[in-house]
């Protein structure tokens, strides 16, 4: 994201009392041209989900500007400590078309122009709107990644000025994906990240959509505003997007269609660590208590991660996450039983029922997952967690049947 510039509204509004030359602030409706401007996702993580921003365009000065919601200010005094716990102040901006776009079309990613079909009065309340916007009183708005992002913005400063006939066409429409499946199909290239960005998100992520809260992603708006008519002024209607052009093509990987499927690289992960534990449980004690112990110190950080974003923060999709039954923080109270019975030895009372109860969480995620009218699709994470748990189980109570 660029840093924020101000100085080009103020420039702007000194011009709006001049001659009928002033560009977008004091040309008539009838002067303007709105677009959609829609780019690609980009190489760099942050980039991933793509951009847009709302072009307008006077015919009569050639004066164009885009205006995006997707600026913020590293400088934000507890910006990472805000960032931490979902209160993230994010900024509408104004630039000279050209400018904004080049930069993308540097970076490699395309560059979609959608030509809109709104009426002069449409047009010029939605200039004023924006610019309205754009005072520093109204500029900063409370981001949230699904739903007040830099696509909802614009999306919903269109449907304003257009009288709700974005709303009314795609609320009917059900959604491709889920927020989860979205996600994961545009973060698959940063494995990475995109892996426990997955394990973070709860049944919030996986709610069936319609293509309104779908077009949280600019790629996605772009495409459904296809589908949007208005009236044409004739007692008919005709398509709101009248022309497309591509300004720039992608130079980029693209993001598959689909996400990838999870199930089978985290189970056999799952299984592959369980077998490790077996395998050197009695061959090479020390071996085997370094990987129980590295496993549970990861399940207690993710446990612990999991329990502070649901509790300590405002990240809706992390909260209610049936992933906390899985990964324990209290695992962090095993591996010191674990290297005291890595030959022979009984593990305490406490350790056992540490054992015990996240053995019985476990059975409780799965009998969550099965049940009717519950939507968190973890079923990866089951596939991982239950048999290195079960074979945790087995391995501590294995030393006590040596002792014996």
């Amino acid at each position: 994201m660029r840093t924020f510039g101000i100085a080009l509204c103020l420039a702007l509004l000194a011009l709006a009392p001049s001659a009928a030359r002033a560009g977008i602030v004091a040309a008539p409706g009838s002067d303007l041209a709105v677009s959609l401007v829609t780019y690609g996702p980009g190489s760099v993580y942050w980039e991933r989900f793509g951009h847009d921003a709302i072009q307008i365009r006077d015919r009569v000065s050639g004066e164009s500007v885009d205006f995006n919601y997707g600026v913020f200010d590293f400088d934000e005094r507890g910006f990472f400590w805000n960032f931490a716990r979902g209160v993230m102040h994010y900024m509408i901006d104004a630039e000279p078309s050209a400018v904004d776009e080049s930069s993308y079309v540097d970076d490699g990613r395309s560059v979609t122009i959608q030509r809109l079909a709104l009426t002069p009065a449409q047009a010029a309340s939605l200039r004023n709107y924006l610019l309205w916007n754009l005072e520093p009183q109204n500029v900063v708005y409370d981001y949230d990644y699904l739903t007040n992002n830099c696509a909802t913005r614009v999306r919903d400063a269109l449907d304003r000025a257009l009288g709700g006939a974005i709303h009314a066409a795609l609320v009917p429409r059900p959604a491709s994906l889920t927020y989860r499946q979205e996600i994961v199909r545009l973060m698959s290239p940063q494995p990475w990240l995109m892996i426990p960005m997955d394990l973070g998100m709860g049944p919030m992520a996986d709610q069936p959509l319609d293509a309104w809260r779908e077009s949280f992603l600019p790629g996605v708006l772009s495409r459904d505003m296809r589908y949007v008519k208005v009236p044409n002024g004739h007692g008919g209607f005709e398509p709101l997007v009248s022309g497309e052009r591509h300004l720039a093509p992608n130079r980029l990987r693209p993001p598959p269609a689909r996400p990838p499927n999870l199930a089978w690289p985290l189970g056999i992960a799952g299984f592959a660590l369980a077998g490790a534990i077996l395998l050197t449980r009695r061959r090479t004690p020390n071996g085997y208590a370094t990987i129980v112990t590295a496993t549970l110190a990861l399940a207690g950080f993710a446990g612990l991660v999991l329990l502070a974003l649901w509790t300590l923060t405002l990240h809706r999709v992390a909260w209610d996450n049936a992933n906390l039954l899985l990964f324990n923080p209290l695992a962090w109270a095993l591996p010191a039983t674990v290297w005291r019975t890595r030959r022979t030895g009984t593990p305490g009372r406490l350790a056992t029922a540490i054992v015990r109860t996240q053995i019985a969480a476990a059975a409780i995620a799965v009998a969550l997952h099965l049940l009717p009218g519950v939507v968190q699709q973890n079923q990866p994470w089951l596939w991982f967690a239950i048999p290195v748990w079960l074979t945790v189980a087995w391995a501590l109570r294995a030393g006590r049947t040596t002792r014996r």
